[in-house]
């Protein structure tokens, strides 16, 4: 376990290096939860809705958050294959999942970012008044909800291995999983025959403890969702990197050529 947690611990500050050099990584992480932040706090100003801009910058963080995860999982293992290292990764003796797990958490711990750049943002332009219902709480949920949705990102760049492109299949998920999980709208304004996959999803309780703990609410309940959901979501993506990691080396398909 103690090696597990060091190799762990050293290949996220290794990519959160690599990453935090890489002009798009930079560009996105910056512009784009501003933009959300902007668009968020102006929506819920026209609906006559005030008293939420806090939950709309959180919201906005969130968003944030999970498209860091989503393409930095898809673009780590596509970097990976671009630099001729995926083939050495798959075939080192420390397993897949473990060499992939750090490099989605990692994406994470950037997109953390996005959360107190959106807050900040709310508070210095908009005037968005601090007032969390649960502070100490909220400083919980977050990394909560953050290693929620590395897990999640673990699932996701288990698939992405057997993708030459994998960016393919990040573009189409971004908008569907935040809606699906109430990152900034809640999910009961959804359709019902949607809520089923919305409870299937860590992001959706990681979120839901977010925003309770922001604006009051249930925030243990949650968390303890959220966490067991994360494990599930890890457990699968070591079954599926078994037999990705399988049908990949038969089909040869690590490679770009």
């Amino acid at each position: 376990m103690r090696r597990v947690l060091r190799l762990v611990g050293v290949g996220v500050r290794t990519h959160v290096s690599y990453m935090s050099r890489s002009p798009i990584e930079i560009t996105f992480a910056v512009l784009v939860p501003i933009v959300y932040a902007t668009l968020a706090v102006y929506l819920f100003r026209a609906a006559g809705d005030p008293d939420r801009l806090l939950t709309a910058s959180v919201g906005a963080g969130l968003m944030g958050i999970w498209g860091s995860v989503l393409f930095g999982s898809g673009g780590a293992v596509q970097n990976q294959r671009w630099l001729g290292t995926l083939e050495t990764l798959v075939v080192a003796p420390t397993p897949l999942a473990l060499v992939l797990l750090p490099i989605t958490l990692a994406t994470a711990v950037i997109g953390t970012y996005a959360m107190g750049a959106t807050v900040l943002w709310g508070v210095l332009l908009f005037d968005v008044p601090l007032d969390f219902a649960h502070p100490l709480l909220f400083l919980v949920a977050v990394p909560v909800c953050v290693l929620a949705l590395g897990m999640m990102g673990l699932l996701l760049a288990a698939t992405f291995v057997l993708l030459r492109n994998a960016n393919a299949l990040a573009n189409p998920l971004d908008t569907p999983v935040w809606l699906l999980s109430g990152l900034l709208v809640p999910v009961t304004v959804l359709p019902v025959w949607t809520h089923p996959v919305s409870w299937a999803l860590p992001t959706t309780w990681g979120a839901r403890a977010v925003h309770a703990a922001t604006s009051g609410g249930d925030v243990g309940g949650p968390l303890l969702v959220a966490v067991a959901l994360g494990a599930a979501y890890a457990l699968a993506a070591v079954l599926v990197l078994g037999r990705v990691e399988r049908r990949a080396r038969a089909a040869a398909t690590l490679a770009l050529t």
